[in-house]
């Protein structure tokens, strides 16, 4: 599982540094008008990416975990999805394309919405969860990264001036289907796929218990972002996006044992292994716990400088919403581990429908009453708001149905260490130097002293682990 985890590590740096290096550049070239646009037409696109994918991104993982070691069987359960995939995609795009063609809203930036429509054409090549089901996290730790070089030498390279928008548009679709080719093309000799003998309809009943719930849940989180296009200026969208980006640039990292941890609770849960998967679950909570409490904290004391560095001046108004937004990476990392290490293998599908449907019912209501008066601030109080409420529907679900007890003490713990974040950032502050060296020796610090305590004073065993597994990989 280290092995994995190292890998799954990697994938979720590479997410995380390729925006750190080009979103700086990137916004103080488009500004928030140009960062807002595209921001608010990929967003539209991938609602419809969401319903085409039909909630096989998390269902294949679990079937494809399940038929592992069985190349028939596992070359049958992906032809299945697979086929499935490619008639959703269709129908999706077609919807797509009709709907821009004949709706004026859309004739403003017609261009940039007829190109996004690729992401819904293509979407059957996303197929990750393949992947992610045989556990094999080093093929997409590679691909992320071959492709994310890619796209950063194109970033520089095109993106020069404020009106190149399209072609910032065009390297994100580049960076997604990039992706998706090179997944493709790497099957070879892991899957055969064949288009008779299918039973494509002994996967429906699971998928739309999963599509339900995934679609749901997928809307609230973007659905702030397409609200405020319609009701605000790109502008407005523009500066959401630079809070919302940094407040979720390192979830990936938060959720990342989580991921691993799928396939193998999955398979713990249909050999009734009860004891290993109360384990598991126990160990990804407190990493949970360990990673996303600094992190919101950080993000909280230093989103001046965090908008300022990574955006430019042009984007300060954004600060109170990073602010507001700070918390999601604990909110979004203990979700993710309730619904779908838990929640979802276990086959609660429903529950964790009924938590995101009123999710959604309060992300529309919260949206359409604060966006209007409040503007971007609005959209990031009533995300927060959402998540809030979805992750504790969670939990309720889970203490309702599952003999699991949390271990909430080192959260404690984690708060008070980073406590100490305080007096170092407001110290390093009173020296009045640059933004880019007051966050630079703020980080270095906070994450000395947070390891520091950690390991030595509190003797976390998960903190010593990673650090062992990181310096183990590196041979140091």
């Amino acid at each position: 599982m280290k092995r994995n985890y190292f890998y799954n590590l990697i994938f979720s740096f590479s997410n995380i540094l390729f925006p750190i290096i080009t979103f700086p550049y990137v916004s103080r070239i488009l500004g928030p008008s140009g960062i807002g646009k595209v921001q608010f037409v990929t967003s539209f696109s991938q609602y419809f990416t969401l319903i085409a994918a039909l909630g096989i991104p998390v269902y294949g993982i679990q079937v494809i975990a399940a038929a592992k070691g069985d190349f028939f069987k596992l070359s049958k359960v992906f032809s299945e999805l697979t086929s499935i995939y490619i008639i959703t995609s269709l129908l999706l795009s077609l919807a797509y394309f009709a709907l821009i063609f004949s709706v004026p809203f859309f004739g403003n930036q017609f261009q940039l919405f007829l190109f996004a429509g690729l992401i819904v054409v293509l979407s059957f090549t996303s197929i990750e969860w393949f992947y992610s089901g045989l556990e094999d996290f080093k093929t997409i730790a590679v691909r992320s990264v071959v492709i994310k070089s890619i796209a950063l030498v194109l970033t520089f390279t095109f993106i020069k001036e404020g009106d190149d928008y399209l072609a910032y548009l065009l390297i994100v679709l580049f960076t997604i289907q990039g992706s998706h080719f090179l997944n493709v093309v790497l099957l070879r000799g892991k899957v055969s796929l064949s288009f008779s003998g299918l039973n494509l309809k002994r996967h429906l009943k699971p998928l739309l218990f999963i599509f339900s719930t995934t679609v749901a849940a997928s809307m609230y989180t973007v659905l702030d972002t397409v609200i405020l296009g319609f009701l605000t200026s790109d502008e407005s969208v523009g500066l959401y996006t630079a809070a919302v980006k940094l407040t979720r640039i390192t979830i990936p990292i938060v959720i990342s044992l989580g991921a691993i941890l799928v396939p193998q609770v999955a398979r713990a849960l249909a050999r009734n292994e009860q004891e290993d998967m109360k384990v598991m679950v126990n160990k990804a909570f407190g990493f949970v716990l360990l990673l996303a409490i600094p992190i919101s904290v950080g993000l909280l004391l230093l989103a001046p400088e965090f908008i300022e560095v990574f955006s430019g001046e042009g984007f300060l108004p954004a600060v109170p919403s990073m602010q507001i937004l700070s918390i999601l990476p604990l909110l979004v990392g203990l979700g993710h581990l309730f619904a779908f290490v838990i929640l979802v293998p276990a086959g609660f599908h429903k529950e964790v429908f009924y938590s995101v449907a009123l999710g959604l019912g309060l992300c529309l209501a919260l949206n359409f009453v604060l966006i209007p008066a409040f503007l971007e601030v609005g959209a990031s109080i009533a995300n927060v708001l959402t998540e809030v409420v979805v992750t504790c529907s969670y939990l309720y679900f889970i203490q309702r149905n599952f003999r699991l007890s949390f271990n909430w003490m080192p959260s404690l713990k984690s708060i008070l260490c980073a406590s100490l974040f305080v007096p170092i950032i407001f110290g390093l502050r009173l020296l009045s130097l640059s933004a880019a060296l007051t966050l630079t020796l703020s980080i270095g610090s906070c994450v000395l002293v947070y390891m520091t305590l950690q390991m030595l004073v509190l003797k976390n065993v998960l903190m010593m682990d990673l650090w062992q597994a990181v310096m183990k990989k590196l041979n140091l």
